[in-house]
């Protein structure tokens, strides 16, 4: 299935919020415990800019994912260190999207000059860690027990990708 990686701007609104709803209703990948408002999405890109922020479309337009780099930090001494999120629709899920945006923001993270990526995991997103450590993150820190979603404790698990 052909898609295209797009910058995401203001018009990707509601399908890149009802995707980020779906996560956070039903997954522990999105750390929120209640659906954001279709506001939300400009604290998404106030978080990320400067950095790079896409959106997946299908061959008819249709958003199916999207992804992002955003500031770890705010201090200039972690300049070079970026943390990436992204999220597919689950009929999307094992197409090779997320390998694809995955590659598309570290060359773009490159280009900015960063060195390091940071994924923050929930301990209970087991797919999610399977897919960073399958594309060369590895684990660099857990806060064990720190996050409580759906009546379940989780750790949130840090991973980094040297580039």
């Amino acid at each position: 299935m052909p898609v295209n990686l797009e910058p995401m701007t203001a018009v990707d609104r509601n399908p890149v919020i009802d995707i980020f709803n779906y996560y956070i209703e039903n997954s522990f990948a999105a750390y929120p415990d209640h659906k954001v408002s279709y506001d939300f999405f400009d604290h998404l890109l106030k978080a990320g800019e400067s950095y790079p922020a896409i959106v997946v479309k299908d061959g008819k337009g249709t958003v199916v994912g999207f992804g992002m780099l955003r500031a770890f930090h705010p201090f200039p001494v972690f300049s070079k260190t970026a943390e990436i999120s992204y999220f597919i629709k689950p009929a999307w899920v094992g197409k090779g999207l997320g390998k694809k945006m995955l590659e598309h923001l570290i060359h773009k993270a490159e280009e900015k000059g960063i060195t390091s990526i940071l994924a923050s995991i929930s301990s209970l997103n087991i797919q999610s860690i399977g897919f960073h450590k399958n594309n060369g993150f590895r684990e660099c820190g857990r806060f064990k027990k720190i996050g409580r979603k759906k009546g379940q404790a989780f750790d949130v698990v840090y991973m980094q990708k040297i580039l």
